[in-house]
């Protein structure tokens, strides 16, 4: 039986991975999460893991005392190294935003297997980790609907066979809107995706295309591509996850239920496919396939993320920052949906960092600027 440990578990994707892993029959032998002791403690009861890794302080001690009297090792703060070393087969990093960071560097300097759900681990550090991926002979396994359907697509030829990767996007809440329609939309809207039940942060990401924009980074580095070469399709219906189109003109798509849990069992099972955990594709049903241009002027997200790649190494980082500060901003209600991207390319161009190399403390400072610009000009 595969034994996983799973990195924010108490988070959407945590909960589906450790869904997964209960309908898999495969073991956990460790979780981490921020707070929620009381989510957390009954994953622990359920799925018995060695260690268990809590944030902060309060709740780790919360949580020591709710589950003494289990056999449990409960951690607290940054002791992550500690965590992935009981992960047998793979660590499945489900945290969300940069803080994410952390496992992804510590399970491949651990030189374990691991299956990422954490866009910002390619997107602010793409170099970093790939090349530890590479010094140790690891692999990563991608965790979200777009990129694991190229992960496959891929296999139908050689890297240098590829013409283009064609990523797909919904479109969001307000496809085919104009920006004169997006300036006083509310919160509730924003978070209302016509396909997906996601989280507030990628809701948000969803809705202003930004997350497209990471997807397109991700990729570039995931599997070694120039940007040039990948492009962005919208498509209502979530029906073809991605496509990679070859040097003969063909497209191979990858195409399924829009369902998260067939995403994260494949990661958990590769290299084999098992029975269906999701709902049959009836295609006679769906009847209809949409594919449309993306409205780079009404969304920005796609083109801001493009810029800062051309911009230097720490732009990423700095766009990734700036925008989880301002998300939340218009999650508390201080800023208006528009007001993301306008900011962010404000950012970007303020930015002073075109010949800093990338390294972890370089990311930290670039992280920390960037979020302090958003906070001062708000």
């Amino acid at each position: 039986m595969k034994k996983i440990v799973v990195t924010g578990s108490t988070g959407s994707v945590g909960c589906q991975a450790l869904a997964a892993a209960r309908l898999l029959g495969i073991g956990v032998s460790g979780l981490s999460a921020c707070s929620n002791v009381k989510l957390l403690e009954q994953q622990i009861r359920e799925f018995l893991p060695k260690f268990v890794l809590v944030e902060e302080e309060k709740a780790y001690r919360n949580l020591k005392a709710s589950v003494k009297d289990l056999n449990v090792k409960i951690l607290c703060g940054s002791a992550i190294a500690d965590l992935i070393s009981v992960a047998e087969d793979l660590v499945i990093n489900c945290v969300v935003g940069i803080a994410g960071l952390k496992t992804t560097l510590a399970t491949l300097n651990a030189g374990k297997k691991l299956a990422l759900a954490n866009k910002e681990s390619l997107v602010v550090a793409g170099e970093l980790v790939m090349n530890l991926v590479t010094q140790h002979a690891t692999q990563i396994l991608p965790v979200d609907s777009e990129h694991s359907a190229i992960f496959q697509c891929l296999m139908a030829g050689k890297k240098e066979e590829v013409k283009a990767l064609i990523l797909t996007a919904s479109g969001g809440p307000f496809r085919g809107k104009t920006r004169e329609f997006l300036k006083n939309v509310s919160i509730n809207q924003v978070l209302k995706h016509p396909n997906w039940q996601m989280g507030k942060k990628i809701s948000v990401d969803s809705a202003t295309l930004m997350n497209k924009g990471f997807e397109i980074l991700e990729a570039m580095w995931l599997f070694g591509v120039d940007l040039k070469k990948i492009k962005v399709v919208v498509h209502p219906q979530s029906v073809v996850h991605s496509m990679v189109e070859f040097v003969d003109n063909s497209i191979i798509s990858q195409m399924g239920t829009p369902d998260m849990a067939g995403v994260i069992a494949y990661a958990l099972t590769f290299p084999r496919r098992i029975k269906s955990v999701v709902k049959e594709l009836d295609l006679v049903k769906i009847k209809l396939l949409e594919f449309e241009e993306v409205d780079h002027n009404v969304f920005r997200g796609i083109s801001l993320a493009k810029k800062s790649v051309t911009l230097g190494k720490l732009y990423p980082c700095v766009l990734n920052a700036a925008n989880e500060q301002l998300v939340e901003l218009f999650l508390e209600g201080k800023i208006k949906f528009l007001e993301i991207d306008e900011m962010l390319e404000m950012c970007l161009e303020s930015a002073n960092l075109k010949n800093v190399e990338i390294t972890e403390e370089a990311l930290v400072q670039a992280d920390s600027w960037a979020r302090e610009y958003v906070l001062s000009h708000v």
